[in-house]
């Protein structure tokens, strides 16, 4: 007969340790930011925070790129939008991306 080796669990959920990826928890924790900033004398948005896969947030720029008619990037753990569409993609994140409005941070 083999020994059950007892695994360490988490306290919350009771789940075993080894079946999380804290990143994506913890990320998921955080609220998302939306921010305005004025760069070289130009108008930026600048997204923070999101809650989404690296595939999904490349996919989440081109569809954001495609309906705002801007450009931008996704650098460094951030998305950067090329004008002011703070409120824009805090509705798109709502509605489109199921982002509830209380994980939802617009400065």
């Amino acid at each position: 007969m083999v020994a059950f080796e007892e695994r360490i669990r988490d306290p919350v959920t009771g789940l075993p340790i080894e079946l999380f990826t804290w990143e994506e928890v913890e990320k998921e924790l955080k609220p998302v930011k939306i921010r305005y900033e004025r760069r070289k004398g130009k108008d930026v948005t600048i997204i923070e925070n999101l809650p989404l896969s690296e595939e999904n947030i490349w996919n989440f720029l081109k569809e954001t790129k495609k309906i705002l008619a801007c450009g931008g990037t996704y650098k460094d753990g951030y998305v950067l939008l090329q004008g002011d569409h703070r409120y824009k993609v805090a509705k798109l994140l709502r509605e489109k991306w199921g982002i509830p409005e209380d994980q939802i941070e617009v400065e």
